[in-house]
């Protein structure tokens, strides 16, 4: 129904075109993933990405960053701030989410009417979330353009994001771009209320 093609063509390929597919964020190949293989990592795969993204995050911060003693490394790992910035990604990760969902159905009531297409949609954000995982080389090639290599894993997942939206519900561009947005600004109010209460994010 959603590819309007009488047979799904990526069932003879090979999983390697099918990842690389995905990777240049082809419509059909999201469509294969989500509706014709049994992937049931989802779960997995957020956790591991929030952890890169904390990781990421408590390297940034500037006690971590200002003694090389492997003793002062030591006792930072024993400390609670990368705990704390599992909690921040895992709170900011979520707000999106919900700023995404809190679109869609108001804009589209009728394209979530059932629980199965929640969860549907919500396994579909989480498999697009794996761009998170180009943190790893963004981190251990630490070098000047970090900045700039971070920026674009953000554009990239957040493209993602949008083509698994718009596979899942069958929807034009705009809608699930719109409803991306309204997830950024409440997960930058997040961000502004734990800035708010003095924490480093």
């Amino acid at each position: 129904k959603s590819c309007q093609k009488p047979v799904d063509k990526y069932i003879e390929y090979d999983p390697v075109i099918i990842l690389i597919n995905a990777v240049l964020c082809k419509a059909q190949a999201y469509r294969h993933i989500l509706f014709n293989t049994k992937i049931n990592i989802h779960g997995k795969l957020c956790i591991f990405c929030l952890l890169c993204e904390a990781y990421l995050r408590w390297l940034q911060l500037q006690d971590s960053s200002q003694n090389t003693d492997p003793d002062d490394l030591i006792r930072y790992a024993k400390e609670w701030d990368f705990y704390r910035m599992f909690g921040i990604a895992s709170l900011e990760q979520t707000s999106f989410f919900i700023g995404i969902f809190i679109t869609l159905w108001w804009m589209t009531p009728e394209m979530l009417k059932r629980k199965s297409d929640f969860i549907l949609l919500l396994k579909a954000l989480l498999l697009s979330t794996y761009g998170k995982l180009l943190l790893i080389p963004a981190v251990i090639w630490e070098h000047d353009y970090t900045p700039l290599c971070l920026a674009f894993i953000k554009v990239f997942v957040l493209i993602s994001n949008s083509q698994a939206i718009r596979v899942t519900l069958n929807l034009n561009r705009i809608l699930p771009w719109f409803a991306i947005f309204f997830g950024l600004i409440l997960e930058n109010g997040v961000v502004c209320l734990f800035q708010k209460m003095g924490w480093d994010v």
